[in-house]
């Protein structure tokens, strides 16, 4: 479904990714894992069209998107839930929904009730203003709203960040039931333990390039990566 090949991206003069090759197939959970700086967010960014690689190939359905704006990406079927939530605080939650279905694909109504069942409490806060609620209902917030717009792969940039712990295990059981729901995910996260386990197959970066990759069992079980990553 999507394929990175030697992607090369840019802050500036300073080179972030330094030929980034990656692969997520067709009904998958995929984690890309790795330290603070590493080029994790920067990967997603690269995929989503805010930024702009310099070299290499971004494939979606084996075609180029490598020059496509972020808002036609969106219309093909891909959507970031960013680190941080980014909700729009003085929104509504109701109203923070129908902005992620801007590109308008599908059907509102039968969205927004898969919403209210992933997320009950959404449905109760339906009129509530985004920026008083918790921070676990925003990320709630956040990965509904990536999902009104009926993506067919959905970009995670650090769900878990700043979470209390049964939050966090909430959260995951959802990316879980989302993915049976059909939805590819790309997961980037700073919990590396739980999105090994989460995930079918991982990626490790280190520095802007792919130090390691396979099986989430084989990630799980490689002694670098333990003692880097998992705290062995």
């Amino acid at each position: 479904m999507l394929k990175l090949t030697g992607v090369h991206t840019f802050y500036g003069n300073v080179e972030a990714l330094k030929g980034i090759d990656l692969e997520v197939n067709q009904g998958e959970i995929v984690c890309l894992i790795g330290n603070n700086g590493a080029g994790k967010s920067t990967t997603l960014m690269t995929i989503s069209g805010i930024l702009r690689p310099v070299k290499g190939e971004i494939l979606f359905e084996a075609e180029s998107i490598k020059n496509t704006p972020p808002h036609k990406i969106v219309e093909k079927g891909i959507s970031q839930v960013p680190e941080g939530r980014r909700i729009f605080p003085k929104l509504t939650v109701r109203e923070n929904l129908e902005m992620g279905a801007f590109s308008e694909k599908g059907n509102f109504d039968e969205m927004l009730k898969r919403i209210f069942t992933l997320f009950p409490v959404l449905k109760e806060r339906q009129n509530q203003i985004g920026g008083t609620l918790s921070g676990g209902e925003q990320q709630m917030l956040a990965i509904s709203r990536a999902l009104m717009s009926f993506p067919k792969l959905l970009l995670l940039d650090e769900p878990s960040l700043g979470l209390a712990p049964i939050i966090v295990n909430k959260i995951f059981m959802t990316i879980k039931e989302i993915n049976k729901e059909g939805v590819t995910i790309l997961l980037v996260e700073q919990n590396a333990m739980a999105a090994l386990k989460l995930s079918h197959r991982g990626y490790v970066i280190e520095n802007g390039r792919i130090a390691f990759e396979g099986e989430s069992k084989f990630l799980l079980n490689n002694e670098k990566v333990r003692k880097a990553y998992l705290g062995d």
